[in-house]
Parts: structure tokens; C-alpha cells; sequence
């Protein structure tokens, strides 16, 4: 059974950079696509980003494109978020998930994704 714990969350100047790191454990990453997710209080959880199982493949929501890169490192059965120019709309519990299936579609990312993480807390604040 895949396991996904997150980690990389804090407090962050507007402006500020941050990565987030996705770690698996009871299996190997490389046959899953990876999506990064986010829900801020008060409103229902989004996608913020997805990359395939070999990488190949990635999508942004309008909202973090050009801001937010997402990576893998399936020699380390991690995948990344790195997040620059935070703002504070980007203040939310982030989280990872998995699936076997295809994550990077035409219409975005997948959300009906198979594991997840607990999450790691991003504030945005000065």
C-alpha cells in the first residue's frame, strides 16, 4: 500500500519561496502520475498542479503557473513543489496524492486520485 507524507510547510513572507517535498513509501513512485492539491480555509480543495510517472508530463492551474514548478525524483521516490512569489492566496493545507492512472489530462489534473497524504500547512504572511 502507498503511503505519501508531505513536508516543506510553514510560515512565508509574501514574495517568499518554498519547496514541498512528497515522499512514498510501500512502492515505488515511478508508476504513478503525482498530484498537488490544496485547500485554503474556508474553500473546497484544489488542484494545483500534476506531473506524470515519468515526468514527461505536467499542468499548472492558471493560478500558479509561472510561479509554481512541479518535479519528481523517482531514484527517491519523491516529487516537489517548489513554490516562488508566494502570495497569500496561497496560504492552505497542501497535499500529494497518487494515482496508477493517467493525471495529466487536456482538461487538467486529475482529482479523483487513489492515495493522499495528511498535508503540510502553508501560511503566506508578513
Amino acid at each position: 500500500q502507498l503511503q505519501l507524507v508531505e513536508s516543506g510547510g510553514g510560515l512565508v513572507q509574501p514574495g517568499g519561496s518554498l519547496r514541498l517535498s512528497c515522499v512514498g513509501s510501500g512502492a515505488t513512485l515511478d508508476r504513478y502520475g503525482i498530484g498537488w492539491f490544496r485547500q485554503a480555509p474556508g474553500k473546497e480543495r484544489e488542484a494545483v498542479s500534476c506531473i506524470s510517472s515519468t515526468g514527461a508530463g505536467t499542468k499548472y492551474a492558471d493560478s500558479v503557473k509561472g510561479r509554481f514548478t512541479i518535479s519528481r525524483d523517482n531514484a527517491k521516490n519523491t516529487v516537489f513543489l517548489q513554490i516562488n512569489n508566494v502570495k497569500s492566496d496561497d496560504t492552505g493545507v497542501y497535499y500529494c496524492a497518487a494515482s496508477p492512472r493517467i493525471v495529466v489530462m487536456t482538461e487538467g489534473c486529475r482529482t479523483n486520485m487513489d492515495f493522499w497524504g495528511k498535508g503540510t500547512l502553508v501560511t503566506v504572511s508578513s
